[in-house]
């Protein structure tokens, strides 16, 4: 395998198996408070989404790459040292939580796209519209099993391609959002080999995705990390001040 992306400092390094539990036990009770965590991933592993659980059937025998399903939608991720993850957490009455599935897309797409152009890539939000444009442009290819291989609202391309992916968890206790960012290629075969989805198919969604690698060279994991986080403890401030402006008599 040739090298790859080294974890952010201030990313946790963890199997899939261990983020998706830090989810789980993040909504089992309610949210009270704004929470988010970077993931480096430690090995490769496939993410299925909630709806996908029918695949496990279809999966070939390779116990060296794990197969599970998270609770938020979506497509297959291949996850791996070639990602940057994100967890974001939100109690369900704060406003950019209770604004609706759609519209909470937006503020995670857009600073991932913010953070993403402060290191030189060139990312940018697709919005519903641009979507629905795009859809009726071009048929689709018969790659939505993968969520790479797919386009949901605001989710990011450069160009053409997709970089990052967006899913959610909407429950009383909160919502919980989620991202996958690539930092570098990743090897899509072995995403086909395990899912038992024809070899052809990697090639395709190496021509649908592209990565912080593909796009500059000098990209580092650590300063996009740093980046993120602030922007979204920005987000997350003003949102909250234009939900509760300050009484101007005060």
């Amino acid at each position: 395998m040739s090298a790859r992306a080294q974890p952010a400092p201030s990313a946790t390094t963890v199997t899939a198996a261990a983020e998706q539990q830090w989810n789980e036990a993040a909504l089992a009770q309610p949210v009270a408070a704004t929470a988010w965590r970077l993931w480096a991933y430690r090995e490769a592993a496939v993410v299925l989404g909630c709806s996908q659980r029918r695949m496990l059937a279809e999966c070939s025998t390779r116990p060296d790459v794990e197969v599970l399903v998270r609770a938020a939608g979506g497509g297959a991720v291949l996850v791996g040292p070639w990602m940057l993850g994100l967890s974001a957490l939100l109690p369900a009455a704060h406003p950019l939580a209770a604004c609706g599935p759609v519209p909470s897309y937006r503020w995670l797409g857009e600073c991932l796209a913010q953070s993403l152009q402060q290191v030189g890539v060139a990312a940018t939000t697709l919005s519903p519209d641009a979507l629905r444009a795009r859809r009726g442009e071009r048929p689709a290819l018969a790659l939505d099993w993968a969520c790479f291989g797919g386009l949901s609202p605001w989710e990011l391309l450069v160009g053409e391609r997709k970089i990052a992916g967006l899913a959610q968890v909407r429950r009383r206790q909160g919502v919980l959002l989620v991202a996958g960012v690539l930092l570098q290629p990743p090897p899509w075969t072995l995403l086909c080999d395990r899912l038992g989805r024809p070899r052809d198919e990697a090639r395709l969604l190496a021509l649908a995705s592209t990565s912080c690698a593909q796009e500059r060279s000098d990209v580092e994991p650590a300063p996009l990390a740093a980046t993120l986080i602030q922007a979204l403890a920005n987000a997350v401030q003003t949102a909250l001040r234009a939900a509760s402006p300050l009484d101007p008599d005060r």
